[in-house]
């Protein structure tokens, strides 16, 4: 009788378990929708290049009002959040939980410790949330342009209350901010003519639309030449310092490794693709080299090498062409293969990169959000146009022509656009509008090798050169690191880029740039990689002949932009 009792009791208790469970999944899902809508309502412009376009006519003035408003969004979903208990979540749900916890966290750090809207001019700059109205089409010319109509009355009041915010800001950052500023005012002249006179808005609203363009003008040249003569005598250090470097990184990244033990990995796999570099410029020297003496120094070998394949490169007037060009290649290639189902009706164009987005990297992809699935992927392509000839052969001899199709791997098939066209499908909202950056630029990076380990134009030049370019994403890392927690010098940042990762003088440069400008974000791409590929060795060793590489990818990239530790963890409860 005591058994049977205790088992009714047993099986009374686990009903309760899982109806309590069901109640609170449930009601989480409710609350995510409530989550979003109010994350919408707080920042219109990050809603807007989601494809969620209800608020897209605000534009929010960042003064202290602002920053007391994020601030209450933040403890009002910190207070739900806590209504729920973990241990009753579907593991969806647990890492939906885990990123929004997250976000709401790392917001608080950016506003109330990094303080970024002081020291960083470039924060504050309109112009491409307008761009984005203009260049959509998710509604009608006429219906985005009175929207953009609405949205310009704030323009003047918003650089107002950046220059009110800006303290001591870093000379880095000033710079940026005048040059993004100033290039992209062609949102509010060329462009924005353009579409005005395209459109069926009678001419009383034209004449309204244009001349408000030209206070967004004054007002964007008025904070130009604000920033060109501030008189800033004691500016920020770029440099971000370890305290607040090591924050950072654990709200951004979300790794399961701390900055400095994957500092350290970093170090470690250097040396390890010096050693296989080495073996195969060796193995090339007689074919580039002839009979010159090889050099003592390894390194200045493989440099030799390197530097004499690289003379391999498109023309400068070719080169979105070119890349271009290799797009529907590399698609047959993974379809060949059976690698990855690419959806062929998701669109990608390959653009010039706008003036507004200028200066930081030279290639990106802009992705449409969850909300506009079917809109076009832009691939951005920096130009070289108005570069002299030493700095475009600098330029296209790192990106020669083994290289170049290493970029467009990592920037497009099967790189960023695949896995963000998968995010977007993802069932869960959260994954793709709160998407981790090391699991993006991880899966970028371990493409690269995934594909030349399934046989993509195998050569020992393509391996060599691939080599070089995982050496980046490796350098990145040290780079990041160490020049906001020790201090590096721009001398040793340029020796460790040209003499030790064996990149052009032109990269070495615009590299520096980038890390005087960005903090963590450098450390993504070897984070994400190691991860990714590590947990798809321990894949392979525990499912032996089971394991199918195409299921692999399809299924990590189901669970959306999720950090990697959290979809290792989905993914080993499905197994």
């Amino acid at each position: 009788m005591k058994k049977i009792l205790f088992l009714t009791v047993l099986t009374m208790v686990c009903v309760s378990c899982q109806k309590e469970a069901k109640d609170q999944n449930i009601s989480f899902d409710k609350y995510k929708n409530t989550f979003i809508e109010a994350l919408w309502k707080v920042n219109p412009d990050w809603a807007a290049s989601q494809g969620y376009h209800k608020y897209d006519s605000i534009l929010k003035v960042p003064n202290n009002d602002y920053r007391n408003e994020q601030i209450s969004f933040v403890k009002s979903q910190l207070d739900s959040l806590s209504t729920y208990s973990v241990a009753a979540l579907s593991s969806n749900n647990v890492t939906d939980f885990h990123m929004i916890k997250n976000y709401l966290e790392g917001t608080v750090f950016s506003l109330e410790e990094l303080k970024a809207f002081e020291w960083d001019p470039s924060m504050y700059n309109v112009c491409g949330t307008f761009a984005e109205i203009l260049n959509g089409n998710y509604d009608s010319l006429d219906t985005r342009l009175r929207h953009l109509d609405l949205k310009m009355d704030n323009i003047s009041a918003y650089y107002t209350a950046a220059k009110s915010n800006i303290k001591n800001p870093t000379l880095e950052h000033t710079q940026l901010a005048i040059d993004q500023n100033s290039g992209g005012k062609s949102v509010f002249t060329s462009d924005l003519t353009a579409a005005v006179a395209k459109s069926k808005l009678s001419d009383k609203e034209k004449k309204a639309i244009l001349e408000k363009s030209k206070k967004a003008i004054a007002a964007i040249d008025d904070y130009v030449n604000w920033l060109q003569k501030l008189d800033n005598t004691s500016p920020r250090s770029f440099r971000l310092g370890k305290a607040l470097f090591d924050k950072k990184f654990e709200y951004e990244i979300q790794s399961g490794y701390t900055p400095e033990a994957i500092y350290q990995k970093a170090i470690n796999h250097k040396a390890e693709l010096h050693k296989k570099m080495i073996a195969l410029s060796e193995k090339l020297w007689k074919k580039y080299c002839g009979d010159a003496p090889i050099p003592v120094d390894d390194l200045q070998m493989v440099k030799k090498v390197i530097d004499t394949i690289s003379v391999q490169h498109t023309k400068p007037e070719n080169f979105q062409l070119e890349i271009e060009k290799q797009i529907p290649e590399l698609t047959a290639y993974v379809k060949e293969k059976d690698l990855l189902y690419i959806d062929p009706s998701k669109p990608l164009v390959v653009r010039k990169e706008p003036d507004y987005m200028a200066g930081v990297a030279g290639a990106s992809i802009s992705s449409p959000g969850p909300y506009d699935k079917n809109a076009n992927t832009y691939y951005n392509v920096g130009s070289l146009s108005g570069w002299d000839a030493s700095r475009s052969e600098s330029y296209l001899r790192e990106y020669n022509d083994y290289i170049l199709q290493i970029l467009n791997i990592h920037e497009a098939v099967p790189g960023h656009y695949t896995q963000l066209v998968y995010s977007n499908q993802s069932p869960s909202i959260i994954k793709s509008i709160l998407g981790n950056g090391a699991m993006i630029e991880g899966w970028a990076v371990y493409t690269e090798l995934m594909m030349l380990e399934s046989g993509y134009k195998n050569s020992d030049e393509m391996w060599l050169m691939y080599y070089k370019w995982n050496l980046r994403a490796t350098c990145n890392t040290i780079l990041d690191y160490s020049i906001h927690t020790k201090n590096m010098s721009k001398e040793a940042a340029l020796d460790l880029m040209i003499n030790q990762a064996f990149q052009q003088q032109a990269e070495a440069d615009g590299k520096w740039k980038r890390a005087t400008l960005s903090q963590v974000q450098l450390c993504s791409y070897f984070t994400g990689y190691t991860e990714i590929y590590d947990f798809r060795e321990e894949l392979k060793k525990v499912q032996g002949a089971k394991f199918k590489l195409k299921k692999f990818h399809e299924t990590f990239l189901s669970y959306g932009s999720a950090p990697v530790k959290y979809i290792k963890e989905l993914m080993k409860k499905e197994l």
